[in-house]
């Protein structure tokens, strides 16, 4: 089940803290490791077949038989591999067992090699982090599939068929099928007339994968690996997210996919026909391993009916995740791209998923991509800015009225706050109409606080002296790790924080002081320092985000106060306050009612409470 980040849950407070005390007056990271294995170079051949220098282990006739029985002629032989390839995937199936042995992306790179300057395709699963098993049973006892030669029957560049030929015409075959383009393999596995060969019980499918470290910082991506699936009812489940502890998990229903998750990328399984039964789940962290970010391993029965009437019918999926791509493998495979919570991941994936999309094919330069996205965001929201602003001024104008109301009370805070609701209904000013407006805004910062580290676009694209937006900015670093703080500093985390303070001190300039024991304008200038903690280990496309909507933010406000005549708006207070004595509302709104309700709540509370205290004294006496 979904687990929550601290780092996340200190951000998600804090921008709640920050609203709120904004409404109230209206208005450790690991050290970056050196190349951690070595590049394999994947030759670009549209069709090859190489033997491969593994040695096979030779069985002799007697012995195969006993173990494999009808399947003992395939037990020897030379592993061959088939080379298949498309615009951005590379794929090598091993003759032996007739399994994916290793799938490169053309286009993309680790960190590690582009950090290094190195141009090669990513090779995202190996024969050395990857093993696929099939195992049948049969009248001799188990055999793995993935034991056994198979002979390559066709062949093209972007296809193959393995065929295990058996007695009397029977045979077990592979297909593989890829695209033109694109990041899917289509797989369809058949059993041909293996009745009495292979008894009727499901296939058992494993698939252990050893997640490859691909992304600079490696605590950041062991939190962000996970296997997720997604069960034929239609439930999607996610293991391991924000968690770096040892998981098992055995699913309650049938499956039609699962995954192997990780922060920019996906290796995923489909069952296109029937379920996969019995998904069992092992996700495990290696202690000292950094070259792998977590040791998962996945099996499941595909049922044998599928497999003997031509439904066994399968694909791959080897990717990033974005949703233009993930969107065409299954129903549901779009959940492998993380969006926050329920309560913002609409606004992510209605709105902000496809802005961004949208906006890439006209932008190569992801600085001003977000640059544009901002403007466009803040242009949107500038009804509530103003709206918001013109509530300011309205509360700035009666902060004297408010002091000289605290003055002639006293400290009976409960009759301070009724006066100063009579001021608001006398003037026609509601104190929720600052509020609103800001509080609207609050899930687009919420939005962007959860997509931006989880969005493939910026990886390994650079602005200004940011060399990849999707991780952080580090101009300035050291050998030891800090306290808090970690070995870096990201500049543009500190620019944001300048930003944030500057923000805040002109708020606190244009806004009344409010009456309470607490001095809100100084505990306003703690939330920015907070901040830079929390950020500096977070993508440079989001800091930088933050800060060019905190300049837009105060030009904004700049621009709206010239709009802004004060003036005449105390006139127009002045108006409503002589209406309202010559000729009071007969109904009041509702949350007026409100407040006036509570207020007199606590009243009473506070008379039987000073009661019950006179009580106690005259008791002492």
């Amino acid at each position: 089940m979904e687990k929550f980040d601290k780092n996340y849950i200190i951000g998600f407070v804090l921008l709640f803290l920050m609203y709120g005390s904004y409404m109230y007056f209206y208005p450790a990271v690991p050290k970056e490791l050196p190349v951690s294995e070595t590049t394999q170079e994947v030759q670009n051949t549209n069709s090859a077949t190489n033997t491969t220098a593994n040695t096979p282990v030779v069985l002799d006739s007697a012995a195969a038989q006993a173990q494999y029985g009808s399947f003992a002629s395939a037990v020897n032989g030379e592993a061959k591999d088939i080379v298949l390839e498309n615009t951005e995937l590379i794929v090598t199936i091993s003759s032996k067992g007739g399994v994916v042995k290793e799938v490169a992306l053309k286009n993309h790179k680790t960190y590690d090699d582009f950090n290094n300057g190195i141009d090669a395709p990513m090779v995202i699963i190996d024969e050395n982090n990857s093993d696929i098993d099939l195992e049948i049973k049969t009248p001799s006892g188990i055999v793995n599939l993935s034991d056994l030669y198979f002979t390559v029957s066709s062949q093209s560049s972007n296809s193959a068929v393995l065929e295990l030929k058996l007695a009397d015409g029977k045979s077990v075959k592979h297909a593989y099928s890829l695209p033109e383009t694109g990041y899917l393999l289509d797989y369809d596995l058949s059993f041909d007339g293996t009745a009495g060969l292979i008894n009727n019980e499901a296939v058992s499918f494993k698939w252990e994968n050893k997640l490859k470290r691909l992304e600079n910082d490696l605590e950041e991506n062991r939190k962000a690996a996970q296997v997720n699936y997604y069960e034929t009812d239609g439930d999607f489940e996610d293991i391991g997210l924000n968690s770096t502890s040892d998981e098992i998990e055995q699913a309650e229903s049938p499956i039609s996919w699962f995954s192997f998750k990780q922060k920019y990328f996906t290796s995923g399984f489909v069952s296109k026909n029937e379920g996969l039964d019995n998904l069992s789940i092992s996700l495990l962290t290696p202690k000292n391993d950094t070259t792998i970010v977590k040791d998962a391993t996945i099996s499941a029965l595909i049922p044998i009916s599928a497999l003997t009437s031509g439904k066994g019918n399968f694909r791959y999926y080897f990717g990033p995740n974005t949703s233009k791509d993930l969107n065409t493998v299954a129903e549901g495979f779009s959940q492998n791209l993380y969006l926050g919570y329920d309560i913002i991941k609409p606004i992510n994936k209605y709105v902000f998923v496809p802005l961004f999309n949208w906006l890439e094919q006209f932008f190569s330069n992801y600085g001003f991509l977000i640059i544009v996205v901002v403007l466009i965001i803040k242009f949107t929201l500038t009804p509530l800015l103003y709206k918001s602003y013109t509530s300011s001024a309205k509360m700035k104008i009666l902060a004297p009225e408010i002091a000289e109301i605290k003055e002639r009370v006293g400290d009976d805070s409960v009759k301070v706050q009724q006066e100063t609701m009579k001021l608001y209904q006398q003037v026609g000013v509601s104190p929720l109409s600052g509020c609103i407006p800001m509080l609207l805004q609050m899930p687009i910062l919420m939005s962007v606080f959860f997509l931006f580290p989880n969005m493939e676009m910026f990886r390994q694209k650079g602005f200004l002296w940011a060399k990849d937006l999707s991780t952080y900015d580090a101009p300035l670093s050291w050998a030891t790790d800090l306290p808090v703080i970690g070995n870096h500093l990201s500049l543009f985390v500190v620019l944001m924080t300048i930003s944030s303070l500057a923000f805040t001190y002109y708020n606190n300039q244009i806004t009344p002081a409010q009456p309470g024991p607490v001095d809100m304008k100084k505990i306003s200038y703690i939330f920015p320092l907070v901040f830079f903690f929390v950020l500096n280990s977070f993508p440079a496309a989001l800091s930088f985000y933050y800060l060019v909507s905190n300049l837009v933010t105060i030009a904004q406000q700049l621009t709206v106060k010239r709009f802004i005549d004060e003036d005449k708006i105390k006139a127009v207070l002045e108006e409503n306050k002589k209406n309202y004595a010559t000729k009071p509302p007969k109904k009041k709104n509702k949350f007026a009612n409100y407040m006036q309700k509570q207020l007199q709540a606590q009243e009473e509370a506070n008379k039987v409470k000073a009661q019950e205290l006179k009580k106690r004294k005259n008791k002492g006496k």
